[in-house]
């Protein structure tokens, strides 16, 4: 996965994006990209990302990337783009399914967005990417 076959299809399929980025100086350090897609987005050749049928409205919320950089994590940074992200995702009033994938591996992450209240629902292309929900 890279920019050209992760992050520019998602911007380009979503309703609406909202990207927020941490500095230290003039040093990205850290992002948080969200956005708002049709449901139908997240069911193409590539993957089924979840069951369509239990979405509610049309549209889904989706904190799609999230980056902290190595030597900035566990400094707060973190909570704070994913309550920025949340923020703007609660604006959109109709939305009420929100979804995070995580790769295999990334307990770390894992473990965040429990934190944050989110549940696993369940995984995807053979254990490869975890599916959270919100509750």
């Amino acid at each position: 996965m890279s920019f050209e076959t992760r992050m520019i299809p998602s911007v380009k399929s979503a309703n609406h994006n909202y990207i927020v980025v941490a500095k230290d100086d003039d040093e990205i350090v850290g992002y948080v990209y969200s956005n708002i897609s049709s449901k139908e987005t997240y069911s193409n050749g590539f993957a089924t990302f979840f069951d369509l049928d239990s979405v509610k409205t049309d549209d889904v919320g989706c904190l799609s990337q999230f980056y902290i950089k190595e030597g900035y994590r566990s400094r707060g940074i973190g909570s704070v783009l994913f309550e920025k992200s949340m923020e703007w995702l609660s604006t959109f009033k109709s939305i009420s399914d929100l979804f995070i994938f995580v790769s295999n591996g990334n307990d770390n992450a894992l473990k965040f967005y429990q934190s944050k209240g989110f549940k696993i629902s369940h995984q995807i292309l053979d254990g490869f990417i975890t599916v959270l929900r919100n509750t």
